[in-house]
């Protein structure tokens, strides 16, 4: 399971990406991502995992959040991009 830190904004963004992804290989379909650490974030965090999901699509392995915070959820309403975040 590929876990999301507590803290996850625009400085954070794009090393926690590159850890994310360079985990990926090693998980077994469906990806599981946890967020339920995930505490202080902005618009970053939900553009990591929407970054992530794509990534998890070329390697041809769909992907499931768990534990995404309510604000996060509620971002990626606004958004309309609540349907790519299949969460468990």
């Amino acid at each position: 399971m590929l876990t999301l830190p507590d803290q996850l904004t625009h400085g954070q963004a794009t090393a926690c990406l590159a850890a994310l992804v360079a985990n990926l290989a090693a998980e077994a379909a469906p990806v599981q991502v946890d967020a339920a650490a995930l505490r202080h974030f902005d618009s970053s965090a939900l553009a990591v995992l929407l970054e992530l999901r794509r990534a998890c699509a070329g390697a041809g392995k769909p992907m499931v959040v768990r534990g995404l915070p309510t604000g996060l959820r509620d971002l990626a309403a606004l958004y309309g991009v609540e349907a790519l975040l299949p969460s468990a």
